[in-house]
């Protein structure tokens, strides 16, 4: 090449590399904020990043944008590696158009995803954009359109991953809605289809861009953002770790790692964890850290639908998916919020190969007529379908109550768990004791001489008879009743055991989840 050919690339690139200018990205770095190039270099091995379509330039004319075309436009696109495992990423860049999404900007995510789907490695979206372009009118929409179907053609195929760092508002927030996990960074990020000046427009409500659409917000009320990051590093740093546990597409087995923490050990703290009364709650936490490896639980929607937890640990090496009760909030109930998150978790571990281990202290569904008009009934049912569903290896654990039909629903053996454990406190029955008896020996307790007395006879009698797990292990309902520091060798053993399962299922388009 020429030497002056030589240099006018070199510059083309230096500018591209200049993203909007010293001042866009002064004023980024003043509100705590990376640049695009900056988030990429963080989130990957160090030097791994390869760019695509670094040259490319926006191709709009009119409304004063024909003048300036950064090289690059408004999104850095390419590839790279997290632990030595190639990832496509793109990350939308705000100091140029606001981030805002272009018939170019689109044209280079999609090729990314192309290129992902095409390959069978993960995609991973930074996102901060003002939304669609509105100097290139029809166009932009298009671009969204196309990044949708492809998110949509790639799910369940190779692991969706988004990360809301800044501003996203209007078309951009779908994109993130239809991946497998959106992260978003407190205090900095936040994503709402109308912004508060529209809202306060049409319906006179007042309320502020935190409020509405923050981090917190997503995290605790509608359930949008699995994972909330105290700023980018922090963020980068935590899709790292997510990306551990996962395969890079659905055809591949989740990462093993030789594990240093025994896989025979005793879970001696397990114990005395659960309170003797039926009544008391205990922290389902407690379980998840002793059982598995190093203690260690990444878990998603952790502030939402806080009366079930999911989440991702390791088994002797291996990743499983964890679903477990928690009855320190809402006693352990299924309600709306948590059979969804439930429900999604479960289809997503599904997808990719990842076992399940599912932790049992459920004393029925959340009764009430909120419940009820909002479709318990309807939503519960996902819950039931994913489990019914899923193909991967399914362990559970009863640990203490399990009634009713939230019993069924929670993974149990009647839905074709392949294996189910339960400690000596497991209460498997219709409904708990008391409830039974207050039905069934209603009038015998009315006329009793010491209604009180004749209650507890009845209770006792009923726990020995009905509700002890020893009971459904006649049945085979249950496989073993385990002491509980054997819980983790049990599982171990078991998921040893199932690890060349494969489920033939009938030939169909696909199922009709109650959505």
């Amino acid at each position: 090449m020429d030497p002056e050919e030589i240099e006018a690339l070199r510059k083309k690139k230096e500018e591209a590399l200049g993203s909007g200018g010293e001042r866009a990205i002064a004023r980024q770095h003043d509100q705590g904020k990376l640049t695009a190039r900056e988030r990429i270099a963080a989130l990957l091995d160090e030097d791994s990043f390869v760019e695509t379509d670094m040259l490319v330039r926006h191709r709009s004319h009119g409304f004063g944008i024909e003048e300036r075309r950064p090289y690059s436009d408004a999104v850095v696109t390419g590839w790279g590696t997290i632990d030595s495992r190639k990832v496509f990423v793109f990350a939308q860049d705000f100091t140029v158009f606001g981030g805002s999404l272009g018939e170019v900007v689109a044209e280079k995510i999609c090729k990314v995803m192309d290129l992902a789907l095409e390959t069978g490695a993960p995609v991973i979206g930074l996102n901060e954009s003002g939304g669609a372009r509105i100097q290139e009118g029809p166009v932009s929409l298009a671009g969204y359109g196309y990044i949708f179907e492809r998110n949509v053609r790639s799910s369940g195929v190779v692991p969706q991953i988004s990360a809301i760092m800044g501003p996203s508002a209007g078309g951009v927030v779908y994109s993130p809605a239809l991946t497998d996990f959106t992260f978003m960074v407190a205090e900095t990020s936040y994503m709402f289809i109308t912004g508060p000046d529209v809202i306060k427009a049409v319906t006179g409500e007042e309320v502020t861009h935190e409020e509405l659409g923050g981090a917190m917000t997503h995290a605790s009320r509608s359930g949008v953002a699995h994972v909330v990051a105290s700023d980018d590093q922090d963020c980068l740093a935590r899709i790292r770790y997510l990306m551990s546990f996962l395969p890079s597409n659905n055809y591949e087995s989740p990462p093993f790692y030789q594990p240093t923490d025994d896989p025979m050990r005793s879970c001696d703290e397990l114990l005395e964890l659960v309170p003797d009364s039926p009544n008391k709650p205990y922290d389902m936490h407690q379980v998840i850290g002793c059982v598995f490896d190093d203690s260690e639980f990444f878990e998603v929607h952790q502030h939402w639908a806080q009366n079930i937890l999911c989440g991702f640990a390791r088994l002797a090496g291996h990743t499983v998916g964890v679903v477990a009760n928690q009855p320190e909030v809402l006693a352990g109930t299924l309600d709306i919020a948590s059979s969804t998150k439930a429900a999604r978790f479960v289809r997503f571990c599904d997808a990719f190969n990842i076992p399940l281990v599912c932790f049992c202290d459920v004393p029925g569904f959340l009764p009430g007529t909120e419940q009820e008009f909002s479709g318990i009934i309807r939503h519960g049912a996902k819950l039931l379908y994913a489990f019914s569903e899923a193909t991967v290896p399914r362990l559970t654990v009863i640990t203490r109550k399990a009634y009713g039909g939230a019993y069924l629903v929670m993974n149990s053996k009647h839905i074709r768990a392949d294996v189910s454990f339960a400690w000596p406190t497991a209460e498997i029955a219709v409904m708990g004791a008391e409830g039974a008896v207050n039905v069934i020996h209603r009038r015998e307790i009315a006329e009793s001489d010491d209604p009180d007395a004749t209650r507890s006879e009845l209770i006792a009698d009923y726990r020995q008879r009905f509700s002890n797990p020893y009971v459904a292990a006649e049945r085979g309902f249950v496989d073993d009743v385990i002491e509980p520091q054997d819980t983790r060798r049990k599982l171990v053993q078991a998921l040893e055991m199932l690890r060349s399962k494969r489920e033939a299922t009938p030939p169909r388009k696909h199922g009709n989840i109650p959505l």
